[in-house]
């Protein structure tokens, strides 16, 4: 019997350790795949495994900055492109295609780090119209993810924070986090720091599926606590919330999370843009296929009939009787939990001390 050829990655399947399941071309890309049965493929064959590819970029600059009125911050670094969690539902994926990568397995095995980043950060922060304003790691790509154990890019870039005093959060997936504790607890105590960590679901199985590479949930909630502990205040993001998915989780996830320390929480709804559609559809069909169209039948009901609405104030948390009362649900859980709203995070930009330019004459004080 002829064995399935490792690179074909294009029929959906099943990859232990993947959350994409497929490698569908970007919308950039010239040349479409089409796949013909041959005779040859047998179901019993194993999915191809495709393994983690890093590759160095040399960034020309690493503070990226929005100006979307949903958005609740206007700094971000992301350190690394692509993201070897493998989140099948991450808005994020469509933006492999401008690298003429594809959104799905290419984005969490096809990795870039950008290994000069803390130099850039520092001359960015050195620049005499610098405006201080707290910056986000991990609001694209997760900062922490696994490859961060070896290339150690995140870490560089708080040590360049915390020596200039600079408020800092953090959005993570990944226990990782707690290694750098020995900065962020410093940081805590001078009010520069808030880390949130995301949890959508504490189903260890249906989180290995949609998020295979991340840390499980019932780690994260343990990183809440020892955050918590080390004085580091410690947030929660349900994020994203799926219809008939992860839906019925919120309420559960909030009380754990405030039983070990969370003080402050957030949620957005699932969102699909772009390639993402057809990526989370698979996920349904090979995850869920029983619930597959009510799924999505819910998800057009908060984005006014289509699969996506792009608008400012809409994406992230939809519209219509089911966003409502999801709106509601959160809302009431936070209330009873005590819980703030993300929204209302407040940092200290006033001690901000900017770094030193390098000087040949070396510094006398």
């Amino acid at each position: 019997m002829t064995t399935r050829d490792p690179d074909d990655l294009t029929r959906p399947t099943r990859i232990k350790g993947r959350g994409a399941g497929s490698n569908r071309e970007g919308r950039f890309e010239a040349l479409t795949k089409t796949m013909e049965d041959d005779g040859w493929y047998r179901d019993e064959e194993p999915a191809p495994r495709p393994r983690t590819q890093v590759s160095i970029e040399r960034a020309r600059s690493i503070i990226s900055r929005n100006e979307s009125p949903d958005i609740p911050f206007n700094q971000s670094i992301n350190p690394y492109r692509g993201c070897e969690h493998g989140c099948n539902y991450c808005y994020a994926r469509p933006s492999h295609a401008y690298l003429n990568l594809s959104p799905g397995l290419d984005f969490e095995t096809r990795l870039f780090a950008k290994t000069n980043a803390a130099e850039r950060l520092r001359a960015e922060l050195a620049k005499p119209g610098y405006v201080c304003e707290p910056i986000t790691l991990g609001a694209n790509t997760d900062a922490y993810q696994p490859i961060e154990r070896e290339h150690r890019i995140t870490r560089e870039i708080v040590e360049v924070l915390h020596a200039c005093r600079h408020p800092l959060t953090i959005i993570t997936k990944n226990a990782l986090v707690e290694r750098d504790l020995d900065l962020l607890a410093p940081m805590a105590n001078e009010g520069l720091v808030q880390v949130f960590v995301s949890i959508g679901t504490l189903d260890n199985r249906l989180a290995s599926t949609l998020e295979p590479r991340a840390t499980a949930p019932h780690r994260r909630m343990q990183s809440i606590e020892n955050l918590h502990v080390a004085g580091v205040p410690c947030g929660v993001l349900v994020a994203p919330i799926i219809p008939a998915v992860t839906d019925m989780h919120i309420e559960h996830v909030l009380k754990q999370a405030a039983a070990n320390g969370a003080n402050i929480a957030g949620y957005t709804v699932l969102r699909l843009p772009l390639e993402l559609k057809e990526l989370f559809r698979e996920w349904l069909d090979l995850h869920v296929p029983d619930r597959a169209g009510h799924v999505m039948s819910l998800i057009r009901q908060m984005r006014g009939g289509r699969d996506y609405d792009a608008r400012f104030g809409v994406r992230m948390r939809g519209e219509g009787p089911y966003a409502d009362l999801i709106r509601q649900r959160f809302a009431l859980a936070c209330r009873k939990l005590k819980l703030g709203r993300s929204r209302e995070l407040k940092l200290d930009c006033s001690r901000f001390v900017p770094p030193r330019t390098p000087s040949p004459q070396g510094n006398l004080f």
